[in-house]
């Protein structure tokens, strides 16, 4: 089975470079460092041997392993440190946050010969996949070598599970050469043994993105911020939405501004590609628009357009009521405990699948509201405007519910240790 995926793989990896051509007609990046996608060179990146090597697919997966990777850091200061992304937007955010402690180059495609080129070029010690990454190739070769391989962090929706599923042999061959799978939740952990995980591998270890810490001066900066750009209007964010799901978000935003025309939309869509696309709907919507990357002035603006990386968490801070997207639109879902940790009420579609626990948690904490639709989006988030009371009330809800959960990096960099140390 694996030898016709790896056929199929081949075949189809002139429409992968089409399909990547074509993407970097708006994100340039797509057409870039191509050497590393089949691990034909990495100009300086040369880790010395033995590294512990960190795969987070793009930008959501890497802001979950930065703790994770600064704790193995201090934990095993004699180990070099190497990060892969499969995404630009990965890669930059990990260049941006991580710098030179780490060496970082692209994940190659899962092609047997690509895959030795890169094994055999940074020699890892230990590989730490985040979240739901099954690569049999790349698998199959860390078992060959020796290289113990752990999923940390790991979920998988019923959606993927069921696919996975279908698969039968071919997805247990795969997940026969992990050493660890750290999962987030128990029902994480039984829909990776259904789809063949073997059981002494599989542990509840939580969601390490409850262990993330705001700096000491994380509060000062943010209402630095706030009063430099948005003074004393309310702000609503709406953070990481996708195709379809901006309209919906302006939709119920138009509503709103008849009952309070101070309010001010943050709008800060998930993928760079798109920044542009939604500035120009915002515009044809009739709504005045600052953008961040211009360091415009909000002071005359309706919508504000956050189109920057890295920059999201602050801007939480910052604001006073969240939408988290991805939710309105059947995506899955994006992270609910950033906004909630910083003390904001969120509010979220019907769409949580990828983040049905932290989801489901948070609304029984009472620091959240599921919505249907942009009619009700526009009715809860008025609800909140006009009561202080409930939005603190609620955002003292969320912060402490994730302050609560918290632990789950420990036990996943016990674990890893203990990995290190067996190989």
């Amino acid at each position: 089975m694996r030898l016709l995926y790896t056929l199929l793989f081949y075949a189809a990896t002139p429409l992968v470079l089409a399909r990547s051509f074509w993407r970097g007609r708006c994100e340039p990046a797509y057409r870039q460092r191509w050497n590393e996608r089949f691990a034909l060179g990495y100009g300086g990146a040369d880790p010395r041997p033995g590294a512990i090597w960190f795969h987070a697919v793009s930008v959501g997966e890497a802001e979950a392993a930065f703790p994770l990777i600064r704790a193995m850091a201090r934990r095993f200061p004699d180990h070099p440190l190497l990060v892969t992304t499969t995404t630009p937007t990965g890669s930059a955010r990990v260049q941006a946050v991580l710098g030179e402690a780490v060496a970082h180059v692209y994940l190659p495609y899962d092609l047997p010969d690509g895959v030795a080129r890169f094994l055999r070029r940074f020699n890892p010690r230990l590989a730490v996949i985040m979240e739901t990454e099954i690569w049999p190739n790349l698998y199959h070769a860390c078992a060959a070598r020796g290289i113990p391989l752990a999923i940390v962090n790991a979920r998988l929706s019923a959606r993927s599970a069921k696919g996975y599923r279908r698969l039968g042999q071919f997805t247990r061959d795969a997940l026969a050469c992990v050493k660890l799978v750290a999962a987030q939740t128990e029902a994480d952990a039984g829909r990776f043994l259904s789809v063949g995980a073997r059981p002494e591998t599989v542990v509840v270890a939580g969601n390490i993105k409850y262990d993330w810490e705001l700096p000491p001066d994380y509060q000062q900066q943010a209402a630095a911020l706030r009063d430099s750009l948005f003074g004393t209007r309310p702000v609503w964010i709406a953070a990481s939405t996708h195709e379809g799901e901006e309209a919906l978000v302006l939709q119920a935003f138009a509503r709103l501004r008849a009952e309070h025309p101070r309010l001010l939309l943050a709008l800060a869509p998930r993928h760079p590609p798109r920044f542009e696309l939604v500035a120009q709907l915002c515009q044809a919507e009739g709504f005045s628009l600052a953008r961040r990357s211009l360091g415009e002035s909000a002071a005359n603006a309706e919508v504000f357009l956050l189109d920057t990386l890295g920059e999201l968490r602050l801007f939480y801070a910052a604001a006073d009521i969240a939408f988290v997207g991805g939710s309105l639109v059947p995506v899955g879902g994006h992270n609910v405990l950033e906004p909630a940790l910083v003390g904001l009420p969120v509010v979220f579609g019907p769409h949580m699948f990828n983040f049905e626990e932290a989801g489901r948690r948070l609304l029984e904490a009472d620091g959240a509201a599921r919505v249907k639709d942009a009619e009700e989006l526009g009715l809860r988030v008025g609800e909140w405007l006009q009561d202080a009371e409930v939005r603190r009330r609620m955002g003292g809800n969320g912060r402490r519910f994730v302050e609560a959960g918290r632990g789950a990096l420990g036990r996943v960099e016990a674990a890893l240790a203990g990995l290190l140390a067996q190989g």
